[in-house]
């Protein structure tokens, strides 16, 4: 069983400490990672916290961050290693210069070719064989097929990679390994047997509040929970693509920096951009959210138009 923090709490406070407030069962998926050595499956929709999860466990932890960014047609090659051709041919030729007959020279250097010297390590033999313990983040793993999620279980179930020429090569250091997935297809079982799960999905409107002043901290409290507000209205619309917790925190830093003291109408329009990406989307929430918010102004107006003596 691998050594790790003393408590959940630990984990959570050392996550706070580097700007991600983790939820109760965030934390305590990572302490359980950390302490038995397993992966860690994070799946969730896109921009709830996931990849960011895997940097903030390798901020609070001091382990560098190696990460592994999937997509279709990923092969070993690029995941694992790949032979230095080009270095492996001129040591082929300068061996023939040096000897009596083509036999005499593959015999002398078919044992160096095949040497660590010759081979390129790629994302997962790079965590595998580091001295030093590490975080190996698996970004998007549902991009891949699943003849990659079979090459990966020797990884993930014995910290281990197979290499043909030079046998097996064992972890000194077991990498604390995060997969993340934004649920686009079902992933096998095998994967999954071997990982911690977690689901992460969109904030609660607090929390969310928390974190916006967390990353921007001059944001008024009411200000900063408007927003939020807002955000929420927009994410109950079917989107394309709804806005991630990274867009609530631009917008909040944009709102800052133009001083605005409200999300009204006007604001609205003018920084919606932030939020929304798809040009579908922005005719959408132009409006359902934007006309919503003219007339809470209007409201407002008639409101204060009404106290008037």
């Amino acid at each position: 069983m691998a050594t790790g923090p003393e408590s959940v709490q630990e984990v959570k406070a050392s996550l706070g400490e580097v700007g991600y407030l983790a939820d109760e069962s965030a934390a305590l998926v990572s302490y359980l990672a950390q302490r038995l050595g397993k992966p860690i499956l994070v799946e969730g929709p896109a921009g709830v916290g996931k990849t960011e999860l895997a940097k903030a466990l390798s901020r609070s932890t001091g382990r560098e961050l190696i990460r592994l960014q999937c997509y279709e047609g990923l092969d070993e090659a690029k995941a694992m290693y790949e032979w230095n051709y080009r270095k492996q041919l001129l040591r082929i030729q300068a061996g023939a210069s040096e000897a009596r007959s083509e036999d005499d020279a593959w015999s002398d250097v078919h044992d160096q070719i095949f040497s660590e010297e010759f081979i390129l390590t790629r994302p997962l033999l790079t965590a595998i064989s580091s001295e030093d313990p590490v975080v190996l983040l698996i970004d998007e793993i549902d991009k891949t097929d699943q003849e990659f999620e079979a090459m990966l279980l020797e990884v993930l179930s014995d910290f281990q990679i197979s290499v043909p020429e030079l046998g097996v090569i064992h972890a000194t250091t077991h990498p604390l390994v995060v997969l993340t997935s934004n649920n686009s297809r079902e992933l096998t079982e095998a994967l999954k047997r071997r990982c911690l799960y977690l689901w992460l999905d969109y904030p609660a409107i607090e929390r969310e509040v928390e974190i916006v002043r967390l990353h921007a901290p001059d944001l008024d409290e009411q200000l900063a929970r408007r927003l939020v507000e807002v955000i929420h209205m927009v994410r109950a619309l079917d989107l394309k693509k709804p806005p991630s917790i990274a867009e609530s925190i631009d917008w909040a830093r944009a709102v800052l920096l133009l001083g605005a003291d409200d999300i009204d109408g006007d604001v609205f329009a003018q920084t919606m951009s932030i939020i929304v990406k798809h040009r579908t989307d922005l005719d959408l929430v132009a409006e359902r959210v934007g006309m919503r918010l003219n007339e809470e102004g209007k409201m407002d107006l008639g409101a204060a138009g009404g106290q008037r003596p």
